[in-house]
């Protein structure tokens, strides 16, 4: 179902076949405190993307956009992040090409907190580009994924209050699961421990992680674990294909 990983020939096969949804992820190159690597977003779309087509039944996956939107990273180093401009330009180039090539239904997602609203605000140009014949449809519901985060780490024997959103037990446990050793067990750091509601993710932002948290992490990721890891990217895969599903009239 990888659109890299197939011929052009595979591909028009597919489409032929009916296959004419196209999931494009992205995430980010950021910083996720001292006990996570930078490519934590990317990786996490990486599943995510897989595991939504899985769920639809109709779709492949194109590559991931694996830098994102992350000005609120700046601070700390290595983190890479592209102007919203940029951001949307990468993704109409893609909505364009997919289209040309006869898909139907591009399916936007993001696995980065600081993509959700340029997404959001994008959606519509992006569907007026590709035309009457293509539709483009985005998730973007930030706080519905932190929720189903509390769920799960508290379903799968963790703690629900560990859950800020960036670096915390739910993301130190995603990335734990999809690959093992990657966390730096021994650089734990606590960081805000507060509600993520409308007014933090403001201030966020508008005025950094750093502003709120020294460690870059929001939340506290000490109790991670790969089956907590497990069931938090089944359940948000469970949320962003049900979303698509439903937009798209489909049970």
């Amino acid at each position: 179902m990888l659109l890299e990983k197939m011929t052009f020939g595979e591909i028009q096969a597919a489409l032929d076949e009916g296959r004419r949804d196209v999931v494009v992820p992205c995430g980010a190159v950021e910083q996720h405190g001292r006990h996570l690597p930078l490519e934590v977003d990317a990786v996490h779309a990486d599943r995510l993307a897989q595991e939504v087509a899985e769920r639809l039944g109709t779709a492949l996956v194109a590559p991931t956009i694996r830098v994102g939107v992350s000005p609120h990273h700046m601070a700390f180093s290595g983190t890479i992040s592209l102007q919203p401009a940029t951001f949307e330009a990468v993704y109409a180039d893609y909505c364009r090409s997919l289209a040309a090539h006869g898909f139907d239904n591009i399916l936007c997602f993001s696995a980065h907190g600081g993509n959700f609203g340029p997404l959001a605000d994008m959606e519509q140009r992006l569907d007026d580009l590709v035309g009457p014949e293509c539709r483009v449809l985005v998730f973007a519901d930030l706080h519905g994924l932190v929720g189903v985060w509390r769920g799960a780490v508290g379903d799968a024997g963790g703690t629900p209050d560990d859950v800020g959103g960036h670096a915390d037990v739910a993301e130190s446990s995603v990335y734990s699961y999809l690959r093992p050793g990657g966390v730096r067990a021994d650089q734990l750091a606590r960081g805000y421990s507060g509600p993520v509601d409308d007014a933090l993710l403001d201030r966020l932002f508008t005025g950094g992680i750093k502003a709120l948290s020294d460690t870059g992490v929001m939340g506290d990721p000490h109790g991670f674990s790969p089956a907590i890891g497990e069931v938090c990217v089944q359940r948000v895969a469970d949320m962003i294909a049900g979303h698509f599903a439903a937009r798209l009239g489909r049970t």
